[in-house]
């Protein structure tokens, strides 16, 4: 069973930083795109930043020069270093991984895998 579980969210203060992590289990994802979104209350959920197999990056404008996505692959783990938080920045995130392997784009049908998300609030 492919089991994708996120870690690291909290509880932290108008630019503070916060490191996500992503466990995969049940299947490797070395060989995957994969990335991260979020969803806010009342809103849809968007993409933030994905990684291919080959380790080219993709980040979503809102959290360019912010956030930043890696992979260690020999562990299997996905993450998500988020520094200068913002209150817009409050939102469960969700790691996803994908069939694909060299996808970096944003749309939600092209990731087959998602864990169940980690809340992030940042207070003013």
């Amino acid at each position: 069973q492919v089991q994708l579980v996120e870690s690291g969210g909290g509880l932290v203060q108008d630019g503070d930083s916060l490191r996500l992590s992503c466990t995969a289990s049940g299947r490797t994802f070395s060989k995957n795109a994969m990335g991260w979104f979020r969803q806010a209350p009342g809103k849809e959920r968007e993409f933030v930043a994905s990684i291919n197999w080959l380790g080219a990056t993709n980040t979503a404008d809102s959290v360019k020069g912010r956030f930043t996505i890696s992979r260690d692959s020999a562990e299997n783990t996905l993450y998500l270093q988020m520094n200068s938080l913002k209150p817009a920045d409050t939102a469960v995130y969700y790691c996803a991984a994908s069939r694909l392997d060299l996808y970096l784009g944003s749309s939600l049908q092209n990731y087959h895998y998602w864990g169940h998300g980690t809340q992030v609030t940042v207070s003013s």
